[in-house]
């Protein structure tokens, strides 16, 4: 019986061990099993950390204004591209304090405000150099839970731009309220005059209304030009592109201005050549070169004469060029000469009746094409008046 008994034990202690085995193994699959699910579940929150620093950096980094972030011992922790940008700097700023980085005196003593008063709105701050670049900061303090100040966040937006747009709107009514005035006074004056008595003689009623025909025409002209360029400007004007000659289009003009020429003794010359065609409309081209013949004929030498030519450049496009033999335009006028109002010779050009845009207006109708127009003189050798359009295709 010992033997039956004996080989029970040695089969019960076979079958535990194997038993225990299986289950040994199961347990050691199931903790590498978490494991590697522990490893995948890290490594799945690291890319998660990761892509969410991305999204924030590049959120950060995509922010129109400058962003500055400063600890509570006012050194630099975070700054983005745009304030990088905006004080065209490209060294790394994080750890330094303002004064060794940005060197303006300024944003220390802001800092040191928002101790006190928690935040700052509002606070306008010009850069030095030559752009003079003019900054908004509005700042902010960060505190703790106890209300303990833990560090700063600035604010940077530009309004450079916008005080430029503010100047020139500024200027604009300056100028149109002198051109207004101006024309506005004379005929008030010569009316006042002939209400007092002197249209009772007819020579010089007539010499006085003549006078005041004329400077209502000027101001009609002014209005006109006005609201040329505030349709332009705006994009009121849509533009009727299709392929155009341009040498009939320059004989026209030369037709509509050849008594205005014949007057001062001026010869007009058609040198477009023939079959030259561009991508434009057809009627502001025409006003194009009508203001430039127009103003060759004005300012350029009596007697003399105005010469309109063309020619095919590398880049497929036509530039067209208006040149006169006058005294010229001195170099330091020639890059203002298509600002509104801008006049080389004002006594001269109120004489000669301009309105002082035409060749704003000729400006912005060769932009509208996407062509550039430029100036190049030479005193007392006259001056040409190029500008570029996109050539026709051929089909």
């Amino acid at each position: 019986m010992w033997p039956f008994l004996v080989s029970g034990l040695a089969l019960a202690l076979i079958l535990l061990h194997l038993w225990w085995l299986r289950r040994h193994r199961q347990a050691r699959r199931t903790i590498l099993k978490l494991k590697a699910d522990r490893r995948d579940s890290e490594e799945r929150r690291r890319q998660m950390e990761s892509q969410a620093r991305a999204q924030e950096e590049a959120l950060f980094n995509s922010m129109i204004e400058g962003v500055l972030i400063l600890d509570g011992n006012g050194r630099i922790q975070l700054a983005n591209r745009a304030l990088e940008k905006l004080f065209a700097t490209t060294t790394d700023l994080r750890g330094k304090t303002l004064m060794e980085t940005l060197r303006i005196h300024t944003l220390p003593e802001l800092v040191n405000r928002l101790a006190k008063e928690g935040t700052v709105d509002g606070l306008e701050l010009e850069l030095p150099g030559l752009d003079k670049r003019l900054l908004q900061v509005n700042a902010t303090a960060v505190l703790d839970s106890k209300g303990q100040r833990q560090g700063s966040i600035l604010v940077f937006h530009d309004l450079t731009r916008l005080k430029q747009l503010e100047n020139t709107r500024q200027e604009f009514v300056a100028n149109v309220s002198h051109e207004l005035r101006t024309p506005l006074s004379l005929i008030k004056g010569y009316v006042e005059t002939l209400l007092e008595g002197a249209r009772e003689d007819p020579a010089v009623a007539v010499r006085f209304l003549q006078t005041i025909d004329k400077h209502a025409d000027r101001l009609t002209y002014l209005i006109e030009d006005l609201l040329t360029i505030s349709r332009l400007e705006s994009g009121q004007i849509v533009l009727n592109l299709h392929p155009v000659e341009l040498r009939p289009i320059a004989g026209r003009v030369i037709d509509d201005l050849q008594a205005r020429a014949a007057e001062r003794s001026v010869t007009l010359f058609n040198r477009v050549p023939e079959g030259l065609m561009a991508h434009a409309d057809a009627d502001r081209l025409q006003q194009v070169l009508f203001n430039l013949v127009d103003n060759a004929i004005k300012y350029g030498r009596t007697p003399g004469q105005v010469t309109l030519g063309g020619v095919r450049t590398e880049d497929h496009l036509i530039e067209m060029t208006v040149q006169d033999d006058g005294p010229g335009i001195p170099q330091e006028s020639l890059t203002r000469v298509f600002e509104r109002f801008y006049r080389v010779d004002k006594a001269r050009s109120r004489e000669q009746g301009g309105t002082g845009l035409g060749l704003s207006i000729v400006k912005h109708i060769v932009q509208s094409h996407r062509g550039e127009v430029w100036a190049e003189s030479e005193p007392g050798k006259g001056t040409t008046f190029h500008f570029t359009l996109p050539e026709a295709r051929k089909v």
